[in-house]
């Protein structure tokens, strides 16, 4: 199975930034435990700090479909239209993930844009939010 796990703005700094938030993994730490802990999933993951960088990155996915996708869009989550136009492109499931609580936050963390596109959200488990929602759309292929 086929995933593309597309990391936005701020979490190139994974481990460094707010770690009594985000926790101290590096995003390379993340993704390689993911790898380990997912050998039966090939794994491709994108990192920009620029939106259009990551929307041409799900046009790219768009034309090459994945067989799901796992996004954490940071910051661009709460306000990025055009990024919740992109998504609704994907004809695979997409699931968003936070690594903190958005809703035990500030209040603008607490709107989604992008969550009309994604088959669910996992918030607030740190780095093993990403592992749930990899969990969940092996399921739909199993």
């Amino acid at each position: 199975m086929k995933i593309l796990i597309i990391n936005g703005p701020n979490l190139n700094l994974l481990g460094r930034r707010e770690p009594s938030v985000y926790g101290s993994d590096t995003l390379d730490a993340v993704l390689a435990e993911l790898e380990a802990a997912f050998p039966e999933a090939a794994l491709a993951h994108f990192q920009s700090n620029h939106e259009g960088a990551l929307i041409d990155r799900i046009h790219e996915a768009v034309l090459d479909p994945p067989d799901g996708v796992v996004v954490n869009l940071g910051a661009f989550t709460h306000y990025s239209y055009a990024l919740l136009d992109a998504l609704r492109m994907l004809p695979c499931p997409i699931v968003e993930v936070h690594l903190s609580h958005l809703f035990s936050r500030e209040p603008f963390r607490h709107v989604s844009v992008i969550s009309p596109a994604c088959k669910g959200m996992i918030s607030g488990f740190g780095k093993h939010s990403y592992h749930l929602a990899l969990q969940w759309l092996l399921r739909l292929r199993s």
